[in-house]
Order: structure tokens, then C-alpha cells, then sequence
């Protein structure tokens, strides 16, 4: 890996069009010098494709046309990458200027690392700052159990490792990125940077799977952990148990603060 190895982002995107923008101009706005930028549409009809053809000519590569959804789009936009490094950020978050540069020095200087990731702050519609994600250092048995913590718009590992043992099941529509976590963590050490400056803002919004669409994050999430030998005396089904009591009430409490 030379000194300034290239870094490859992957942009999935369907019919978010009013935050796609600011997602494409946060990687744009790296202060790293060589980032290969992919951006995958699904064939979005609410002038996606538009904003993505304004900054064509500062992509690796961009399509838009019909996929199998979120996790198809991150595969087929990875394997047009060629960087050493690899992340993707989700077409409603955005990337803090020097996110890029830190988690690229943090590597290169520990060799023995193959996933690195960051603290990321909660933003709304608007950017404004609206909370914290509870990042901490994990490590493959605390995954196994449900201590997950790691914020997958600040996280950033190399490409010999997704060589290895990606690509994402594309059966998992909701924890894809806590498939990856496990198998990357088998196989490699992966360190939480806490820094003071976090490197991502993960979009809080009507719309967005999280709010939207949450129940269907824990069945993922639990069939993941049985299939890597998970007990239901763990964690996560003790956390799975209390979301279960407690769901109608959070889901009433996003509805009525992002107005979905």
C-alpha cells in the first residue's frame, strides 16, 4: 500500500433526492487526495439521476437502473472498486471533511488492523445535531453476542480483507453491515478510534429505513447471531425481548418527532 492508497466509496441511492446532494458533496469534500467515488442508483424517478449527472465527471462510476435493493447496489458498486481501502455511505448520511484522511493515517500506521471506525453523530433533515450513536470497541465474541457499537457511516477497512469474505448477503435487508462486522472481525483485529471529532452523521428522518421500516431490523439481526452460534441467553435477545415491550411507544415517539 503506497502512501496516499486510493479509498473506495460506494453511495447506494433510491429516490433521495433531497439529501442525495449533500451525501455526494461530503465525499467530494474529503481532505484526502485520492478517493475513487461510486454511486449506485436503483433507477429513482424523483431526479436522483439529475443530481448525480451534475458531478459525473468527479465519479469513478455512477448508474442508475433497476437492482435487488440497498445491499445489491453496495455489491455491484464494490466490484467496480479498486481501492486498498473501502467504505460506503448511504445516500442520506454524510462524511465529516476529515474523515477520510484520519481513518487512512490510522491504518496505515497500524498494519495489524484490518476495520477502523469512528464516532458519528445523529442529524435530522436539516444537519442539525440532534444526538450521538453509541460507539465503543467491540470485538468478534462481544459481536456474537450483541454488542454491536459500530457505526457503519464512520467505519472504513481494506479491500484484501472484502476479498476474503464479503460479498454482503443480499438476503439481509436490514443488518447487512452487522453480517460484515462478524466476518471481518474473524479474521482481522478492528479498532474503535474515539477521537474528538466524529466522522459521519447518520440522517434521522421519515423516510429512512431506521424510522421507517425498524421492525424488520431485529429479525435480521437475530438471524444473524443464531447462524454464528448465537444462544437466546445472550444480549441481544434481551434486548430484542425488551424492544418487543417497549416498540409502540418508540415507534410512536419517531413518528411523532420526524413526522412520518
Amino acid at each position: 500500500m503506497n502512501d496516499h492508497p486510493t479509498v473506495s466509496i460506494v453511495t447506494p441511492s433510491y429516490n433521495q433526492a433531497a439529501y442525495l446532494e449533500r451525501t455526494i458533496l461530503s465525499v467530494l469534500g474529503q481532505d484526502y487526495p485520492d478517493i475513487e467515488y461510486i454511486i449506485m442508483d436503483g433507477g429513482s424517478t424523483d431526479g436522483s439521476a439529475e443530481i448525480i449527472q451534475r458531478y459525473a465527471d468527479r465519479l469513478a462510476y455512477w448508474e442508475s437502473s433497476k437492482d435487488k435493493g440497498q445491499t445489491d447496489a453496495i455489491n455491484r458498486g464494490f466490484s467496480h472498486a479498486r481501492g486498498g481501502i473501502l467504505a460506503w455511505l448511504n445516500s442520506d448520511d454524510i462524511l465529516y471533511p476529515h474523515a477520510v484522511s484520519e481513518a487512512v493515517e490510522f491504518l496505515m500506521e497500524h498494519p495489524d488492523c484490518g476495520l477502523v471506525y469512528g464516532n458519528c453523530d445523529f442529524i435530522d433533515a436539516e444537519d442539525r445535531v440532534i444526538g450521538r450513536f453509541n460507539a465503543r470497541q467491540t470485538d468478534h465474541k462481544k459481536l456474537t453476542q450483541g454488542y454491536v457499537h459500530i457505526p457503519q457511516q464512520a467505519s472504513f477497512w481494506r479491500a484484501d480483507l472484502w476479498e476474503r469474505v464479503g460479498p454482503l448477503d443480499d438476503s439481509i435487508y436490514f443488518a447487512m453491515d452487522y453480517d460484515l462486522w462478524l466476518r471481518l472481525a474473524e479474521v482481522s483485529d478492528i479498532r474503535y478510534l474515539p477521537g474528538e471529532r466524529p466522522w459521519a452523521a447518520f440522517r434521522l428522518h421519515a423516510d429512512a429505513k431506521t424510522i421507517a421500516e425498524d421492525d424488520r431490523c431485529w429479525p435480521d439481526m437475530l438471524r444473524i447471531h443464531k447462524r454464528n452460534g448465537g444462544s437466546v441467553f445472550s444480549v441481544i435477545y434481551a434486548k430484542y425481548c425488551l424492544r418487543k415491550i417497549l416498540g409502540p411507544m418508540i415507534r410512536y415517539r419517531r413518528r411523532k418527532s420526524f413526522g412520518g
